[in-house]
C-alpha cells in the first residue's frame, strides 16, 4: 500500500477540530498521534494515559476521532503531535491540505488494536456523572503533588486516582477515562456518553469522539 504524503480535510471547520484535538492532546501528553486513514475517512489515535512500568496499575486510555477526508487516502502512521500542530499552524484559514510528518515514532500503546467490532452496550453514562469524576481526580493529583515534583513522583501520584473505577457503573470505568472525554473535548454540555464493553476493553463515545480503555496487565 502506498502512503499518502498529504491528506486532503474536507473542509476548513474539519482542519480546525483536528488543530483543536490536537492542541488539546498535547496538554494532557505531548507525545504522539496515529494517524489512519482509509477511504474518506480519517482516524485520529492519541494516548492520555498508560502504564509507565511492569506491574503498574494505570490503565491504558487512548482518544480517537474521526473525521472526514475530502479526497479518499491510505495511510497508517505514527508521528509526533508538535509536528503535527506545526504543520496545521502553518495552515491558513481556508486551507485543508494537511501534509503528513515524514518522520514516524514507535510508541507501544499505538500497536494496540481496539476490537472493531463484537462491542456490547453497558449503559448510558450521565455526562455531569464523568464531569465530576474528572474534575474530582484533578482537584486530588493537584493537591497531592509537592512543588517542583519529578516525573516518577507524578506518576505516582496520578496512578492510584485516574485507575479507580468510578462509582454507580455496570462496568469498572476508569476516572482517567472521564479525565481523557474532558481533555479532548468529547463531551457535550448535557446529555449522556455510551458505555461499551468487548472482553478486556471498555469504549465510552459520545457524538464527538471515543475513549479506548484497556486495563493494565497487572489486572489481566
Amino acid at each position: 500500500m502506498t502512503q499518502a504524503q498529504s491528506l486532503r480535510l474536507a473542509g476548513p471547520q474539519v482542519t480546525a477540530d483536528l488543530r483543536n484535538f490536537v492542541s488539546r492532546a498535547r496538554s494532557a501528553d505531548d507525545g504522539a498521534v496515529r494517524l489512519q486513514a482509509v477511504g474518506e475517512v480519517l482516524a485520529a489515535y492519541v494516548c492520555v494515559l498508560r502504564p509507565r512500568g511492569l506491574g503498574e496499575a494505570m490503565p491504558t486510555v487512548i482518544g480517537m476521532r474521526a473525521m472526514p477526508l475530502g479526497v479518499p487516502a491510505e495511510l497508517d502512521t505514527t508521528v509526533q503531535l508538535s509536528a503535527v500542530a506545526d504543520r496545521l499552524a502553518r495552515l491558513d484559514s481556508g486551507d485543508t491540505e494537511l501534509p503528513v510528518p515524514p518522520m514516524t515514532v514507535s510508541e507501544s500503546w499505538a500497536g494496540i488494536a481496539a476490537p472493531r467490532a463484537g462491542w456490547q452496550h453497558e449503559a448510558e453514562v450521565e455526562v455531569s456523572l464523568l464531569e465530576q469524576a474528572a474534575h474530582r481526580g484533578i482537584k486530588e493529583v493537584a493537591a497531592r503533588i509537592p512543588g517542583n515534583p519529578g516525573a516518577a513522583m507524578v506518576n505516582n501520584v496520578r496512578v492510584p486516582i485516574w485507575s479507580e473505577p468510578i462509582a454507580g457503573l455496570a462496568a469498572e470505568l476508569p476516572a482517567g477515562a472521564a479525565f481523557a472525554a474532558l481533555t479532548l473535548g468529547f463531551l457535550p454540555k448535557s446529555g449522556t456518553a455510551s458505555l461499551f464493553s468487548n472482553g478486556r476493553w471498555l469504549r465510552l463515545s459520545t457524538s464527538t469522539g471515543h475513549v479506548l480503555v484497556r486495563p493494565p496487565s497487572v489486572l489481566f
